[in-house]
This record gives C-alpha cells, structure tokens and sequence, in this order.
C-alpha cells in the first residue's frame, strides 16, 4: 500500500520495511497488528532526510501539512519515592500541558521532560524519532484527544518511526486506539 496524497513522501506498508523502524517500534507493530490485521495495512512509512526529522523543517521541506503532524514528549515526575514515566502525544500545533494536565494524571508534585539521553537510552530510539508505538513497559501513553479528531489536514498523522531518517503514519483515531494508549482531553494547550 502506497499513500499518495500525504505530502511529496512516499509512503510504504511500515510492516515491510523494518529497517526504517526501529527495532522497539517494529516489535511493538508486529504486535498490534497480531491482534488487530487491519493495522498492517494502515501503517505506513517514509524514509527522510534526518537532517529534517524535526517537525517544522520536515513539513517545509516535503510539503506536509503542519497540524498532521504529531509530538511524543516523555515526561517524568515522583510520588513517594516511585518514579512515574509517560509520553505525552500531542499535535505539533499544540504543546503539551505538562504542567497541570500530565501532573495531574501522574499524580505526581512536578513533572519534567525526561533528559535526552535516558530518553533515547531507555526507549531505544533516536532523539528526533521517539514514536509512542514500542515504548517500554510502565510507560504510560497518553494521547490528546485532539490527536484522533479528524483534522482538516486528513484523518492521517505522522509520528515517529524511533529512527531520525523515518516516519510513520496511520489514521489519528488508530493512534489514539494503540494498545495501552489513554485519550486525554485537554492534554495540549493550543
């Protein structure tokens, strides 16, 4: 399956091409789409530049529309001594509302971006492509509802592949459906 009307990319079954994911992110796909066959098809992916993995140089340079566009941030904060991890998905049109909306739904005094390094580390991704799809266990994935409402872009996002030099995308409302995913409203401030 080829996606034609997403940008100047060619997009690609994501199943078919595991060397544009990474490995957390391909074992976590092969995964759902075990269980859900219909995922195998909706998937895609396109190999890019990684020069121009961030957001707004890649919607520049490959005519893609920005609010498809979709965020993962990892976030941390402690409870009594537990540390609590979760990705925060949000349009690149909105930011995560770290401050209220993920402290509160980690139930944790202050929450913080994960630093770069444990990140990367920790996930087994690459700074720039870190997906919600093959996170480790433990982390929460919370999803803006934003994220599965139509867009006037399309119903398809893109996200992370886990690697700089790809991208994924599926249909918002799959995203939001991602095995351990929690649509949020009001994650994202606008």
């Amino acid at each position: 399956m080829t996606v034609t009307t997403l940008g100047t990319l060619t997009w690609l079954r994501a199943l078919d091409h595991p060397e544009l994911l990474a490995e957390t992110t391909f074992a976590a796909l092969s995964g759902w789409s075990a269980v859900a066959p219909s995922v195998a098809e909706s998937v895609v992916v396109a190999e890019i530049d990684p020069d121009l993995a961030d957001t707004a140089a890649m919607t520049e340079a490959y005519g893609l529309p920005l609010s498809a566009s979709v965020n993962c941030v990892l976030v941390a904060g402690r409870r009594e001594g537990e540390e609590r991890i979760a990705a925060a998905v949000v349009r690149a049109t909105t930011r995560a509302d770290v401050n209220n909306a993920v402290k509160r739904l980690l139930d944790v005094r202050k929450a913080s971006f994960l630093p770069m390094d444990r990140a990367t580390e920790e996930s087994g991704m690459e700074y720039g492509g870190i997906t919600p799809i093959g996170l480790p266990d433990g982390y929460r994935v919370l999803v803006d509802a934003r994220v599965a409402a139509p867009d006037p872009a399309g119903d398809l996002v893109i996200i992370g592949s886990g690697l700089r030099r790809s991208k994924l995308a599926l249909p918002g409302a799959l995203l939001a459906a991602a095995p351990g995913a929690e649509l949020v409203d009001g994650l994202a401030l606008a």
